[in-house]
């Protein structure tokens, strides 16, 4: 008998998962497509020496910023921390590790992990403090850096609709480092705004296999937060 993937809470699905000093691929884009269910799990749980590796560390008190607030995190893999003073503040007290991705890098430093590519070359960040330690050479005049890819212990994704066997559709800007960190880890736990029974989706329109997915849970409210709010006087 097949075992259900489907677990009723964040903190059920990842039961025995998680351990202290362990690396997690932690989808979305600012407060977009964040799996903040799954990060409250992860600060209830009470691991530490995390190195945790997202586009950005959220905002504070917001995402991976509660995380940071508990000092769990012992190392980031980002490529934008702007909105984070906590962040910051950690980082130039030495309490934070952190390594620094151009964006496009970091995107495909995990999309090599998941496609079993070791290693990569790029001109980006070539003569900068982005390639100081790491391999460069020289392709058709012009150099570039060697860039390693990422494989995580856990991926924890967020995604707009689900079906019970863990294949995925996400919605607009959330489809942005959650599918790539889906494919790029050990185990990958989705928490989903909306649960479907199997065959209700277009296979077309499935972007992430439910092979690669080994638990969900179906989130019960839905906190979406917009991360600057930029407005203009109506006209008179």
């Amino acid at each position: 008998m097949a075992v259900s993937k489907v677990h009723a809470s964040a903190t059920e699905a990842l039961a025995g998962l998680l351990r202290d000093g362990m690396l997690i691929l932690s989808g979305g884009f600012g407060l977009c497509g964040i799996p903040s269910a799954l990060i409250e799990a992860i600060r209830e749980s009470g691991v530490t020496n995390l190195t945790v590796v997202s586009n950005n560390a959220g905002i504070d008190g917001v995402g991976l910023g509660v995380l940071l607030e508990t000092k769990q995190v012992k190392r980031m893999v980002s490529s934008y921390v702007g909105e984070n003073k906590l962040f910051m503040q950690q980082f130039l007290a030495g309490e934070l590790e952190i390594e620094f991705n151009p964006q496009g890098t970091l995107a495909e430093r995990i999309r090599a992990g998941g496609a079993g590519v070791p290693a990569f070359f790029t001109r980006t960040g070539y003569g900068t403090a982005v390639a100081e330690g790491k391999e460069t050479r020289e392709f058709d005049g012009h150099w570039y850096v060697m860039e390693r890819g990422i494989v995580g212990d856990l991926a924890i994704v967020h995604a707009w609709k689900g079906d019970t066997e863990g294949n995925l559709i996400y919605r607009k800007t959330a489809r942005n480092f959650n599918p790539i960190m889906a494919t790029a880890a050990h185990a990958v736990v989705a928490e989903v705004e909306e649960l479907h029974e199997p065959g209700s989706f277009d296979p077309d329109h499935i972007v992430t296999p439910g092979i690669y997915v080994q638990r969900i849970v179906k989130l019960d409210k839905i906190d979406k937060r917009i991360e600057q709010r930029t407005t203009r006087k109506r006209a008179a």
